[in-house]
């Protein structure tokens, strides 16, 4: 099975891209989350794939980050859920609003993506929950009501800042982790900025 795609882009679309890796093109089916993150046409990519199989014909799935193909696989694990539904729920929710919706069995929530009515809400609440729930505390990703300390809320205003300077949010995430991870104290956020736009301008 293809688990992982490298290569260029040779078409960029909102619902699918080609990539070519040394010669063969690869269509890949993408949710809108994704799309967000790609470079333009002509760029390389990486993405993470899980491959479906099926009797006639088999399809690429491709996700920016691992956590996001992770989430499609538990979700297509649901009965009445496919890939084409858990695609569309990818593309209506960010993939921690996903997992702490389903880990808090916040259905109101769930009920606000396209296309996912109360019954089906119900059922990934239900069916996975508990799943859900172990794999962010591998993960170590806190739930919604975790307060958030100093540092953090100085992190997500700075990755914003950084965003809206026209730096890609994956490039802009890096930098602010290596910066933190090599800082013994904690950054104000105008040092922080300074040092992860020398590392983004380098």
């Amino acid at each position: 099975m293809i688990a992982l795609i490298s290569g260029r882009i040779v078409y960029k679309g909102v619902a699918h891209v080609i990539v070519d890796v040394q010669g063969v093109g690869y269509r890949v089916f993408i949710p809108l989350t994704t799309f967000y993150e790609l470079p333009e046409t002509g760029h390389a990519i990486t993405l993470h794939i899980h491959t479906n199989v099926k009797d006639d014909a088999i399809h690429l799935f491709g996700f920016h980050s691992v956590q996001e193909r992770d989430l499609f696989q538990l979700m297509i694990s649901v009965s009445g859920i496919g890939p084409k539904i858990a695609m569309n729920i990818l593309s209506g929710i960010s993939a921690p609003e996903l997992l702490n919706a389903i880990s808090g069995g916040n259905v109101g929530k769930l009920v606000n993506v396209p296309g996912v009515g109360k019954k089906m809400a119900e059922r990934l609440v239900l069916e996975l929950k508990e799943k859900v729930l172990k794999k962010m505390m591998i993960e170590q990703i806190p739930n919604e009501g975790t307060p958030k300390s100093t540092q953090d809320v100085i992190l997500e205003d700075a990755l914003s800042a950084l965003v809206n300077l026209g730096y890609k949010s994956n490039a802009a995430k890096d930098a602010l982790n290596k910066i933190v991870r090599t800082s013994e104290e904690n950054l104000s956020m105008d040092k922080l900025l300074k040092d992860t736009l020398k590392i983004l301008a380098g």
